[in-house]
């Protein structure tokens, strides 16, 4: 039996990535979604499922303005390709917490998922984490992951990941 691969875009979401975002998101948004529609049609190509995960909170949280349910900027980037009807929402940083999505994941018994989107030191690195505890071979995308943090934390979260076995490409 072939062995079931994903590609996971995660929080490519207007609210980090359009005009209108917070400073705090200073994404490099045309770099980013370039290098990430580029992937999305390589690895569709190479038969690997694509997966869309958007983070959305039910309303505002301790002062957190965005991914609110039902806002605009809480919708996919306009500009990212969408090649499939995979789309899971999450609350928390690491997708497998979302029982819709973890309950996906092990119905098709994924081998290897390969990770692109936002933020490194945040949503992808958890969801790196917990790919690794369902004992899911994970490769990252360092091209294609976007971090708005210093580079010492993202160097520090990078050396966390491949302590675990997460293969960065």
């Amino acid at each position: 039996m072939l062995e079931k691969k994903a590609l996971i875009i995660i929080d490519m979401q207007k609210d980090f990535l359009w005009d209108k975002r917070k400073p705090i998101f200073n994404y490099d948004t045309e770099s980013l979604v370039g290098n990430v529609n580029r992937v999305i049609d390589l690895y569709k190509n190479k038969g690997y499922d694509i997966i869309y995960i958007k983070h959305i909170l039910s309303k505002l949280l301790w002062g957190v303005g965005y991914s609110i349910r039902g806002t605009e900027g809480a919708e996919l980037f306009e500009g990212v390709n969408v090649v499939s009807d995979y789309f899971f929402e999450k609350n928390r940083s690491d997708a497998f917490t979302a029982k819709t999505f973890s309950a996906f994941m092990k119905k098709q018994r994924y081998k290897e998922v390969t990770l692109c989107g936002l933020d490194e030191c945040c949503c992808v690195g958890e969801t790196a984490k917990g790919a690794i505890n369902e004992g899911i071979k994970v490769r990252l995308l360092t091209n294609c992951i976007g971090s708005r943090f210093p580079a010492d934390k993202v160097q520090k979260i990078r050396n966390e990941l491949k302590a675990l076995g997460v293969e960065y490409i």
